[in-house]
Protein backbone atom coordinates (compact mmCIF):
# COMPACT_ATOMS: atom_id res chain seq x y z
CA UNK A 1 0.00 0.00 0.00
CA UNK A 2 2.65 2.30 0.79
CA UNK A 3 4.22 1.77 -2.99
CA UNK A 4 0.93 2.59 -4.34
CA UNK A 5 0.42 5.54 -2.31
CA UNK A 6 4.01 7.28 -3.08
CA UNK A 7 3.84 6.01 -6.56
CA UNK A 8 0.79 8.62 -6.62
CA UNK A 9 2.57 11.28 -5.41
CA UNK A 10 2.28 10.84 -1.71
CA UNK A 11 4.58 11.04 0.79
CA UNK A 12 4.45 7.80 3.37
CA UNK A 13 5.94 7.51 7.11
CA UNK A 14 5.13 4.22 8.75
CA UNK A 15 5.28 4.98 13.25
CA UNK A 16 6.81 2.51 14.80
CA UNK A 17 5.01 1.15 17.87
CA UNK A 18 7.34 -1.65 18.57
CA UNK A 19 7.67 -2.29 22.40
CA UNK A 20 3.98 -0.05 23.10
CA UNK A 21 1.57 -2.38 23.88
CA UNK A 22 -1.26 0.22 25.23
CA UNK A 23 -3.18 1.49 22.38
CA UNK A 24 -3.17 5.27 23.99
CA UNK A 25 0.20 5.72 24.17
CA UNK A 26 0.71 4.59 20.36
CA UNK A 27 -2.04 7.55 19.70
CA UNK A 28 0.27 10.10 21.69
CA UNK A 29 3.02 9.16 19.34
CA UNK A 30 1.08 9.65 16.07
CA UNK A 31 -0.11 12.99 17.37
CA UNK A 32 2.96 13.90 18.75
CA UNK A 33 4.34 12.98 15.15
CA UNK A 34 1.69 14.53 13.21
CA UNK A 35 1.80 17.79 14.77
CA UNK A 36 5.76 18.18 13.77
CA UNK A 37 4.23 18.34 9.72
CA UNK A 38 3.18 21.14 7.99
CA UNK A 39 0.61 19.22 6.30
CA UNK A 40 -2.92 17.37 7.55
CA UNK A 41 -1.91 13.95 6.73
CA UNK A 42 -4.36 10.80 5.80
CA UNK A 43 -3.98 8.24 8.15
CA UNK A 44 -3.85 4.82 7.42
CA UNK A 45 -4.59 1.97 9.52
CA UNK A 46 -5.08 -1.60 10.32
CA UNK A 47 -6.63 -3.32 13.18
CA UNK A 48 -5.54 -1.78 16.15
CA UNK A 49 -3.36 0.72 14.14
CA UNK A 50 -6.99 1.57 12.90
CA UNK A 51 -8.01 2.18 16.15
CA UNK A 52 -4.91 4.70 16.90
CA UNK A 53 -5.50 5.96 13.40
CA UNK A 54 -9.36 6.97 14.08
CA UNK A 55 -8.20 8.13 17.70
CA UNK A 56 -5.46 10.67 16.54
CA UNK A 57 -7.80 11.64 13.08
CA UNK A 58 -9.69 14.43 14.74
CA UNK A 59 -6.73 15.60 17.39
CA UNK A 60 -4.38 16.49 14.40
CA UNK A 61 -7.09 17.41 11.54
CA UNK A 62 -6.35 14.62 9.33
CA UNK A 63 -7.12 14.59 5.58
CA UNK A 64 -8.53 11.24 5.61
CA UNK A 65 -8.87 7.97 7.42
CA UNK A 66 -8.32 4.52 5.50
CA UNK A 67 -9.09 1.77 7.72
CA UNK A 68 -8.70 -2.01 7.19
CA UNK A 69 -10.38 -4.19 9.88
CA UNK A 70 -10.00 -1.49 12.21
CA UNK A 71 -10.47 -2.63 16.18
CA UNK A 72 -13.97 -0.63 16.78
CA UNK A 73 -16.33 -1.20 19.63
CA UNK A 74 -13.85 -4.11 20.72
CA UNK A 75 -14.76 -5.36 24.55
CA UNK A 76 -12.14 -3.27 26.69
CA UNK A 77 -11.88 -0.47 24.36
CA UNK A 78 -15.28 0.90 23.57
CA UNK A 79 -15.41 2.88 26.28
CA UNK A 80 -12.38 4.84 24.75
CA UNK A 81 -13.56 5.15 21.59
CA UNK A 82 -12.76 8.44 20.04
CA UNK A 83 -14.37 11.39 18.97
CA UNK A 84 -15.48 10.99 15.23
CA UNK A 85 -13.48 12.96 12.80
CA UNK A 86 -15.36 14.87 10.12
CA UNK A 87 -12.71 13.83 7.25
CA UNK A 88 -13.56 11.26 4.88
CA UNK A 89 -13.10 7.84 6.11
CA UNK A 90 -13.18 4.82 3.94
CA UNK A 91 -13.17 1.45 6.03
CA UNK A 92 -12.51 -2.28 4.74
CA UNK A 93 -13.37 -5.04 6.69
CA UNK A 94 -13.28 -8.55 5.75
CA UNK A 95 -16.66 -10.82 6.46
CA UNK A 96 -14.67 -13.71 7.59
CA UNK A 97 -12.31 -11.67 10.07
CA UNK A 98 -12.24 -13.94 13.09
CA UNK A 99 -10.14 -11.16 15.42
CA UNK A 100 -12.10 -8.03 15.41
CA UNK A 101 -15.84 -8.52 14.36
CA UNK A 102 -16.74 -6.98 11.48
CA UNK A 103 -20.25 -5.69 13.39
CA UNK A 104 -17.31 -2.47 14.73
CA UNK A 105 -17.17 -1.37 11.69
CA UNK A 106 -20.75 -1.30 10.15
CA UNK A 107 -21.73 0.52 13.94
CA UNK A 108 -18.86 2.77 13.09
CA UNK A 109 -19.86 3.45 9.49
CA UNK A 110 -23.76 4.46 10.68
CA UNK A 111 -22.59 6.37 13.79
CA UNK A 112 -20.71 8.34 11.70
CA UNK A 113 -21.56 7.98 7.74
CA UNK A 114 -18.26 6.35 7.05
CA UNK A 115 -17.84 4.30 3.32
CA UNK A 116 -17.62 0.20 4.56
CA UNK A 117 -16.77 -1.42 2.26
CA UNK A 118 -17.12 -5.30 3.86
CA UNK A 119 -15.37 -8.09 1.75
CA UNK A 120 -14.97 -11.78 1.60
CA UNK A 121 -11.73 -11.79 3.57
CA UNK A 122 -10.41 -12.61 6.76
CA UNK A 123 -8.77 -10.38 9.30
CA UNK A 124 -5.01 -9.56 7.53
CA UNK A 125 -7.33 -9.44 4.25
CA UNK A 126 -3.90 -10.71 2.13
CA UNK A 127 -6.33 -11.97 -0.30
CA UNK A 128 -8.12 -8.38 -1.19
CA UNK A 129 -4.81 -6.51 -1.43
CA UNK A 130 -5.43 -5.70 -5.02
CA UNK A 131 -8.63 -4.24 -4.85
CA UNK A 132 -7.81 -2.51 -1.40
CA UNK A 133 -4.88 -0.61 -3.44
CA UNK A 134 -7.24 0.37 -5.90
CA UNK A 135 -9.41 1.74 -3.16
CA UNK A 136 -6.93 3.82 -1.58
CA UNK A 137 -5.61 5.09 -4.88
CA UNK A 138 -9.75 6.03 -5.45
CA UNK A 139 -9.43 7.45 -2.23
CA UNK A 140 -6.29 9.49 -2.47
CA UNK A 141 -7.19 10.68 -5.35
CA UNK A 142 -10.27 12.17 -4.16
CA UNK A 143 -8.55 13.59 -1.46
CA UNK A 144 -5.86 15.34 -3.96
CA UNK A 145 -8.91 17.33 -5.88
CA UNK A 146 -10.32 18.24 -2.32
CA UNK A 147 -7.08 19.71 -1.39
CA UNK A 148 -6.61 21.54 -4.68
CA UNK A 149 -10.05 23.37 -4.80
Amino acid sequence: MADVAEAAGWAVESIDYQGMPDPQTRVEKLVAWCKQEDESPVLVGSSMGGFVANSAASRIGALGLFLLAPALYVPGYEESMPEHPSCPTLIVHGWRDDVVPWQGSVRYGSETGAELILVDGDHRLTANIDMINRLLLDFLDELKGDRSQ
